[in-house]
């Protein structure tokens, strides 16, 4: 486990930003860090459309704004003063994506396994979550990211920022 490499999980939500912020104030002035931005697409199922054209372009226009909010979360990095080199933006296509194929894609299962399989492949000392905030009653019905990858990993750091 390599403590100077950092996994954020990022979801484009105010809470992911948040943990963005923080995790470039905590760790700008450390030398030899590395900074993962992962955004594992969630695509909307086929079947919520009437067709292909609006499915596809409702899939187009969350690509376009998640991949926009990557961008963001890496400009807030930089400002803190993480060095640009030293932050990769890793958005984990869908399998079932329109628009791409990738090599390593998300199945759409498990967000938790997408994030915690990308924590050990690459050896992150560091996973940072943003707590969504959730009731108890929806984390027990609906599960919680943050709750499910605290449980599931015990080879890592995770941070938790509200």
């Amino acid at each position: 486990m390599n403590n100077k490499r950092i996994l954020i999980a990022f979801d484009s939500s105010e809470h992911a930003f948040r943990a963005v912020s923080y995790t470039g104030e905590m760790v700008a002035d450390m030398p030899d860090v590395h900074i993962t931005l992962l955004l594992v697409e969630r695509l909307p199922d086929r079947d919520f459309f009437p067709d292909e054209e609006q499915w596809r372009a409702e899939c187009g226009e969350r690509v376009r704004t998640r991949k926009e909010a990557l961008a963001q979360a890496r400009a807030i990095l930089e400002t803190a003063g993480v060095k640009p080199d030293a932050i990769t933006v890793n958005y984990m296509v869908s399998c079932k994506s329109p628009f791409e194929e990738a090599l390593v894609c998300s199945t759409g299962e498990s967000v938790v396994e997408d994030i915690l399989r990308t924590q050990r492949e690459g050896d992150y000392g560091t996973v940072v979550v943003g707590r969504r905030g959730v009731s108890k009653t929806e984390a027990f019905m609906f599960g919680s990211v943050s709750n499910r990858i605290v449980q599931e990993t015990h080879t890592c750091t995770v941070w938790i920022v509200s």
